[in-house]
């Protein structure tokens, strides 16, 4: 349930692609922090990159999201760099609002 709630957060619209970017960043950390401890990591990865699939071609974040995941899975034990998105201001309420 956690996988889909990130991927339908992972849905909403970018308002740019470098927004997009950081969006797949986050909702593949979020991915990550959310595993059970005991769960069989390319199991897991394996079924998030199988619900990703329909999306990946229409929403740029979950295509950032499946290209990490897909780097998790061929690396042996090495950190995948996932940058933080710097601090700015996105505009508010007001925004937000207007996205709607």
């Amino acid at each position: 349930m956690l996988l889909e709630r990130t991927l339908t957060t992972l849905q909403s619209r970018a308002e740019s692609p470098e927004r997009a970017r950081e969006l797949g960043r986050l909702g593949f950390l979020q991915w990550m922090m959310l595993l059970r401890p005991e769960a069989s990591y390319p199991e897991e990865a394996r079924r998030a990159l199988t619900l990703a699939a329909p999306f990946e071609g229409t929403d740029p974040a979950i295509a950032v999201f499946t290209r990490l995941v897909r780097e998790s899975l061929s690396r042996r034990a090495q950190p995948v760099e996932v940058p933080l998105p710097l601090p700015r201001r996105r505009g508010g309420a007001r925004a937000r609002r207007a996205l709607m």
